[in-house]
């Protein structure tokens, strides 16, 4: 069976990114369509902390109030060497009507967006697949497969994901807000480059008596970067990077066991490896955990498209780039690319503006993912830097959680500019 659905803009992908860039356009009143392959929005939350500018972003289409209800205020981010207070950052020296990041849980973040999708009348269609796109001069046309479980027929009872129908839809324009594994920038051919080696991290997320007084604690032990984010209601997540993945305590062929997160599994951490790593990497924690609610190893990779998409089919997020998790910038990044992917396309359609309004997107993002990547630019140590800040440097630029001109002011209270 198959329908043709006809819209202004085709957005791939109900993560953060995508849920906000149609949110956006709705709001700037453009027809929009928006499909993801998961079943519902996220049950844990991987991307935690929203930079100062993303809370005006969501404050300008009517929600920051909610989050900022629900979500940790985050004032100070504190360094520390080995096990030594090395130095900090304050968000209230930038500037601005929010001078502090919040910590929240994603899956809080993905319901109040779609929640608001919903009151404007925009349904998200979970289990809908991207599998193809064709550009044509005045449209995309894509090819949708709505999926729903099957079985696969094995001598033990499972299922997977099977296509129930395709359907086929038009658009003007088409988001790619589909994650590191993007049919739309993979349609386009767009190359997606390895920046460095990927990272792995054994995270935990867990609830313990503990008072980081407002802040968010980096530590750089040997050759890791590990951070302890605060969380709302008493809850906490160190991020504790591998300096050899898979072998966190035992052999990796003694772990056997996964922690499922939609279509994907991860490897299963304990209580015992969290002990571990706080005794050796953070022994100025000795707050009580108590109790676990749930921890795995993740590898992140540090990419960048090549290009953020071409004539009507545009990146943003995770679709374009990819980097680690401590200083929340590929969301938050991503969030500043949808607003302003959003305010072109709108120009585009509504107001005549010419097609070509759009190759300043491309050169303004992927000029400045390059210097946050390390790839172009980065951080040069001033007069006043401490010594622990020029030696670190490198390890600093992607640790720090914001971006843009917000990031430039942080780095230079501890003595090193942005570049």
């Amino acid at each position: 069976m198959s329908r043709k659905h006809e819209t202004e803009v085709l957005v791939v992908g109900a993560g953060p990114v995508g849920l906000f860039t149609a949110l956006c356009l709705a709001y700037r009143g453009v027809r929009v369509q928006i499909i993801d392959e998961e079943f519902r929005t996220s049950a844990h939350s991987y991307a935690l902390v929203l930079h100062p500018r993303s809370l005006e972003l969501l404050e300008d289409l009517g929600i920051a109030t909610d989050i900022l209800r629900q979500g940790y205020r985050v004032e100070t981010a504190a360094f520390y060497r080995g096990q030594e207070r090395a130095g900090e950052m304050r968000f209230a020296e930038c500037g601005g009507k929010f001078p502090y990041a919040l910590a929240v849980p994603q899956s809080l973040l993905e319901s109040l967006l779609e929640d608001q999708l919903r009151l404007m009348g925009i349904k998200v269609q979970w289990n809908h697949r991207a599998t193809a796109l064709s550009m044509a001069d005045t449209h995309v046309a894509a090819t949708i497969d709505k999926l729903t479980r099957g079985s696969c027929g094995y001598a033990v009872a499972t299922t997977e994901w099977v296509a129930e129908k395709t359907m086929h839809s038009e658009a003007a324009f088409v988001v790619g807000a589909d994650g590191h594994r993007s049919i739309v920038r993979k349609s386009l051919g767009i190359e997606y480059e390895a920046a460095s080696d990927s990272e792995s991290f054994a995270v935990f997320e867990f609830q313990a008596d503990a008072d980081l007084e407002y802040e968010v604690r980096i530590v750089f032990d040997g050759n890791t970067s590990n951070v302890l984010w605060p969380l709302p209601f008493g809850r906490f997540r160190w991020s504790f990077q591998l300096e050899h993945p898979g072998s966190k305590v035992e052999p990796r062929s003694k772990r056997r066991l996964t922690v499922p997160i939609g279509r994907q599994v991860f490897p299963h951490l304990t209580r015992d490896d969290l002990t571990a790593f706080i005794q050796a990497r953070a022994p100025w924690f000795d707050w009580d955990v108590q109790q676990l609610d749930w921890a795995m190893e993740v590898r992140f990779d540090r990419r960048l498209a090549r290009q953020f998409g071409r004539n009507r089919c545009w990146l943003a997020g995770d679709s374009a780039h990819l980097t680690g998790p401590i200083g929340g910038q590929s969301l938050n990044m991503g969030l500043r690319e949808a607003c302003d992917l959003a305010v072109t396309l709108s120009a585009i359609l509504r107001d005549g503006a010419p097609l070509d309004s759009l190759d300043g997107y491309s050169e303004r993002y992927s000029g400045e993912w390059r210097k946050l990547l390390g790839l172009g630019g980065g951080l040069t140590p001033s007069d006043q830097a401490q010594t622990w800040a020029k030696d670190c440097r490198t390890r600093i630029l992607p640790c720090i959680p914001a971006t843009g001109d917000d990031l430039a002011n942080l780095a230079m209270q501890i003595g090193l500019t942005s570049v």
